[in-house]
């Protein structure tokens, strides 16, 4: 009987992802951009210790990628938005300047499904947020964004609670980079802070 539970507890901790043992590193240095991309005009810079992103002139589209590929991961960040706050983080994306071709877990203002999944020019929205958890958000107030991305599965959670649990074959196909985004229009200003990736 002790073996079987053993047996059990293992697989739940496999699962959980901590039976590798490995701890989340951080993938923002809190002093400068090393170790990552600029895609477009829009602005991107450290302040105080924070990541920080903001339209620019052009208004358009900015994109902040990994220099390294994340196939399998954990993924958690704090962010915390000024005046509009549609941004967003993707996963398994490529760029050709700032056309990105990937996924999109959804960072934006009240009512506008922060937590779900978006395919960017390909088939749009996958998983939009029920409107009960539209009040998980806390707008002007630093949030609590977890993904997990594991072969065609992805799960996403704010502020401790799980927005979307889905498997895609298109996306288990799928290898790129993590990004950070400014969504195109003007008047965005997001703060990032505490970026940290396990790979499974």
């Amino acid at each position: 009987m002790k073996s079987i539970f053993v047996v059990i507890l293992s697989v739940i901790i496999s699962v959980s992802g901590f039976a590798s043992g490995k701890e989340g590193k951080s993938i923002f240095n809190g002093k400068n951009l090393k170790g990552w991309k600029i895609h477009g005009t829009e602005k991107w810079h450290v302040e105080d210790g924070l990541l920080v992103c903001e339209s620019g002139p052009d208004k358009g589209y900015g994109y902040l990628s990994t220099e390294k590929i994340y196939n399998d991961f954990e993924l958690d960040v704090e962010f915390q938005q000024e005046a509009n706050g549609n941004s967003g983080v993707f996963f398994r994306s490529t760029f050709d300047g700032t056309k990105v071709s990937g996924w999109q877990v959804e960072v934006a203002p009240p009512n506008h499904d922060t937590g779900g999944i978006y395919e960017s020019y390909g088939r749009g929205w996958l998983v939009q947020i029920p409107d009960e958890k539209e009040n998980i958000l806390k707008m002007g107030e630093w949030n609590h964004m977890k993904i997990r991305v594991v072969g065609g599965h992805v799960t996403t959670w704010l502020n401790g609670q799980q927005m979307v649990d889905i498997t895609d074959e298109k996306i288990a196909g799928g290898k790129g980079a993590i990004a950070l985004q400014i969504h195109d229009g003007g008047g965005i200003k997001v703060k990032w802070r505490n970026l940290k990736v396990k790979e499974l």
